[in-house]
C-alpha cells in the first residue's frame, strides 16, 4: 500500500510522530502530503531548542496551537543577560543579530494563535514586558506562563498578568532578576488563586537604570581625576 492511499486522518497521525524537519521534507514529495503539513490540526504543540529554528519554514502557526516552548541554552544566553550599558561592542554586535527575533515571533503567535494555553520561555533575554503584555491580551485562554532567565522581564509583566491574565492559573518567573519582592507581593494580593513561583528572582541583583552605572560614592570620587 502506498502512503498516499491513506486517508487524511491517518496521514495526520503518521505526521504527528515526526519532527518539524521530517514533516517538511515529507511534505515536499507531493501535493497531498503538503496539504497534511498545512493542516492546523497537526500543530497543537511547538518546541524550539534554538533561536535559529524560529526562522525556518518547517512549521505552521495557527489556531490549533495550544502549547509553545522556546528554550535556548547556549553560551550566547549569558551575553543576552548582560545589562545593556555593560556590553562590549562585540557583545552588542552578537545581540543585534537576534535581539528582536523572539519578540517578533511572539507577535505572530498573538495574531494567529488565539487559543494558546501554555507558553514557556527560557533564556530569552531580549523578551520585553510590552511583548508579554500583548501576548496576554491576544491570547485570553492562556493558562500557564513560564519564564526563566528572562533578564528584561520586570514588575510590568506582573502588572500585565493582573490586568489581562484572567485565565492564567500558573505563572513562573524564575531567575528573572528585575522582578522585585514588592511586585510579587502585589500580584499575590491581586491574584490569590494564581500558582506563582519565582525561584531566586526577588533575591537577585536588579539591573541599574538604562542611563548607566550608579554614580560613585564619596570615597570613590576622591580617587577620580578632576
Amino acid at each position: 500500500m502506498h502512503i498516499t492511499q491513506l486517508n487524511h486522518e491517518c496521514l495526520l497521525h503518521l505526521f504527528s510522530f515526526l519532527d518539524k524537519d521530517s514533516r517538511k521534507n515529507l511534505a515536499r514529495t507531493c501535493p497531498q502530503l503538503q496539504d497534511v503539513f498545512e493542516d492546523p490540526a497537526l500543530w497543537p504543540l511547538l518546541h524550539f531548542r534554538s533561536l535559529t529554528e524560529l526562522k525556518k519554514d518547517n512549521f505552521l502557526l495557527g489556531p490549533a496551537l495550544r502549547s509553545l516552548s522556546i528554550c535556548w541554552h547556549s553560551s550566547r544566553v549569558r551575553v543576552c543577560s548582560v545589562e545593556d550599558w555593560l556590553k562590549s561592542a562585540l557583545q552588542r554586535s552578537i545581540c543585534s543579530r537576534h535581539e528582536s527575533l523572539v519578540s517578533d515571533f511572539l507577535l505572530q503567535v498573538g495574531d494567529r494563535c488565539p487559543n494558546l494555553a501554555s507558553v514557556t520561555l527560557s533564556g530569552c533575554g531580549h523578551v520585553t514586558d510590552d511583548c508579554l503584555a500583548r501576548l496576554l491580551r491576544c491570547c485570553p485562554r492562556l493558562r500557564a506562563l513560564r519564564l526563566e532567565n528572562c533578564a528584561r522581564v520586570t514588575n510590568r509583566t506582573l502588572a500585565a498578568v493582573a490586568a489581562h491574565g484572567h485565565a492564567l492559573q500558573t505563572l513562573h518567573v524564575d531567575f528573572c532578576r528585575n522582578v522585585s519582592a514588592a511586585g510579587l507581593s502585589h500580584l499575590r494580593s491581586a491574584c490569590p488563586r494564581l500558582a506563582l513561583r519565582a525561584e531566586h528572582s526577588a533575591a537577585m541583583i536588579p539591573d541599574q537604570p538604562a542611563c548607566g552605572p550608579p554614580a560613585p560614592g564619596p570615597s570613590v570620587r576622591k580617587l577620580l581625576p578632576r
